[in-house]
C-alpha cells in the first residue's frame, strides 16, 4: 500500500505556502482576440463550478471525440461511409477544450479558489491530451496506421516536455508569439472543419514538389519545434541558471531521461520485427501517451511543491524492455521477438498497468492537496465561519484562507 509520502512529501506540502502562478503569453491572437472571447464565455459559467471541473469537462470533449474515431474511423483512416459530421466534431471538441483550458484559471480568480492543485491538475490533462487529441487530429486527416500518425504523436510530446521542463527551471510558463495552445490549436481546428468540407483524402494529393499536403503539415511542425520551441526554452533556462548561479549543464542533463523515452519508442517503432506502426499505432499511443502523462505532472508537480526534479518514473522501463525485446535478434542474436499477437498482448497488459498506476498516484496525490490546503478538486467547498460569543451577540468572521486555484 502506497502511502502519501510516496507521492508528496511532508516538505512539499509545506513548500506549497510559496507557490506563485506565473505565465507569459506572447501570442497576438490570444492577446487581442481570443482575450475578448474567453473574458465572455466566462460569464456563460455559474460561480458555483469548480475551476477544476470546468479542465475535466473540456478533456472530456476530447475523449468523447476519441471515442467517436475508434468507432467511426478505427484504422484512422476514412471510408465512403464515414460521415462528414465526425470531422466537424473533431473541430469542436478541439475547440471546446481549448475554450474550457483557458477560462478554468478565470473561474478560478473570479470564485477565489485558486490553488498550486489548480496548476497541476491542469497541467495534467494538457499532457494527456498531447497524445489522444494528436490521435483525433491523425483520424481527422487520415493519416491511417502509419508513420505520419507516429510523428504527429512524437512532435506533440516533445513540445510540451520542453515547455514544462523550462517551466520548472524557470518558475514562468511562457507561450511564445507562435504557440501551440493559441496558434496550433487554431490549425488543427480549420483542418478538421476542412476535412469535413472536402473529406480527409484532399490531405494526401501532392501540394508541392512531389510533397502531400500532409507531409507539408508535419514538416512545418518540425520545422516550428526546432526553431521556436526547443531554442527559446534552452534560452531561457541557460538565461535563468546564469542569473541564478546554477549549472546549465545540470538543468541539461534533466532532459536526458526524456532523450531515452523517445529513444525507446523510436528503436521500437523501427525494429524490423516490429509491427506497431503497420497494426497497433493507436494502442501504443495510448501506452506512450499515459507514461508522458506521467512524466510530465510529475514535473510540475516538482514544480509547485519546489522539490528536486524527477528523473525517472517506473511506468518508463516496460517501454525500455519492449524496445530491447523489439530490436533483440539484432542486438543480442537471440531467437526472442515479437510476433504480431504477442506484441499486442505486450502493449495491452502495458496499457492496463500505466492505467493504473497513474490512476492510483493522480488520486493520491489530489488526496494530499486536498487535504493539506483543505479544499475539494471538483467542487467549490463552503467557507467556514467562526462564531464567536461577544457578550450578548454573536459576531460572524470569515476564517482567513490561504488557498488559491489556478
Amino acid at each position: 500500500m502506497f502511502q502519501l509520502n510516496d507521492h508528496v512529501s511532508e516538505e512539499g506540502l509545506r513548500n506549497l505556502k510559496y507557490y506563485k502562478y506565473a505565465s507569459i503569453d506572447k501570442s497576438p491572437i490570444a492577446n487581442y482576440i481570443l482575450k475578448h472571447y474567453w473574458n465572455y464565455v466566462i460569464t456563460l459559467f455559474p460561480l458555483w463550478i469548480a475551476p477544476n471541473l470546468i479542465t475535466l469537462i473540456g478533456f472530456i470533449f476530447v475523449i468523447f471525440n476519441f471515442l467517436l474515431a475508434l468507432y467511426y474511423v478505427p484504422n484512422l483512416t476514412a471510408t465512403e461511409d464515414t460521415p462528414s459530421w465526425i470531422f466537424f466534431s473533431f473541430a469542436a471538441g478541439l475547440w471546446l477544450y481549448s475554450t474550457f483550458d483557458n477560462v478554468d484559471g478565470k473561474q478560478a480568480r473570479r470564485t477565489g479558489t485558486s490553488s498550486p492543485l489548480g496548476e497541476l491538475f491542469d497541467h495534467g490533462v494538457d499532457a494527456l491530451n498531447c497524445t489522444f487529441g494528436a490521435l483525433v487530429q491523425a483520424a481527422g486527416l487520415g493519416l491511417g496506421y502509419s508513420w505520419y500518425t507516429a510523428l504527429l504523436v512524437f512532435i506533440t510530446i516533445t513540445a510540451f516536455f520542453f515547455s514544462t521542463w523550462e517551466t520548472y527551471h524557470t518558475g514562468v510558463l511562457y507561450l511564445g508569439y507562435i504557440n501551440g495552445p493559441t496558434e496550433g490549436l487554431i490549425l488543427a481546428c480549420s483542418l478538421l472543419t476542412l476535412s469535413g468540407v472536402w473529406g480527409p483524402g484532399v490531405w494526401m494529393n501532392e501540394a508541392y514538389n512531389g510533397f502531400n499536403y500532409v507531409e507539408l503539415f508535419l514538416g512545418g511542425m518540425i520545422v516550428l519545434l526546432f526553431t521556436t520551441q526547443i531554442p527559446v526554452s534552452l534560452w531561457r533556462v541557460y538565461q535563468t541558471s546564469k542569473l541564478k548561479g546554477k549549472s546549465f549543464f545540470e538543468a541539461l542533463l534533466h532532459t536526458a531521461p526524456f532523450c531515452a523515452f523517445l529513444g525507446s519508442i523510436y528503436t521500437w517503432l523501427k525494429a524490423p520485427h516490429s509491427t506497431v506502426v503497420e497494426q497497433h499505432v493507436v494502442l501504443f499511443s495510448c501506452c506512450v501517451g499515459i507514461v508522458f502523462g506521467r512524466v510530465s505532472t510529475k514535473i510540475i508537480l516538482a514544480h509547485v511543491t519546489k522539490m528536486e526534479y524527477p528523473m525517472f518514473t517506473v511506468l518508463m522501463f516496460p517501454l525500455f524492455i519492449g524496445s530491447l525485446i523489439a530490436n533483440s535478434p539484432e542486438l543480442f542474436g537471440t531467437d526472442v521477438v515479437f510476433t504480431s499477437k504477442s506484441e499486442e498482448y505486450y502493449l495491452m497488459i502495458y496499457l492496463f498497468f500505466a492505467v493504473v498506476v497513474y490512476l492510483h498516484w493522480t488520486v493520491v496525490v489530489i488526496e494530499s492537496f486536498c487535504d493539506y490546503l483543505d479544499i475539494w478538486c471538483f467542487r467549490i467547498k463552503p467557507k467556514k465561519i467562526d462564531r464567536k460569543i461577544e457578550g450578548e451577540g454573536v459576531r460572524i468572521s470569515p476564517r482567513r484562507h490561504n488557498k488559491r486555484e489556478e
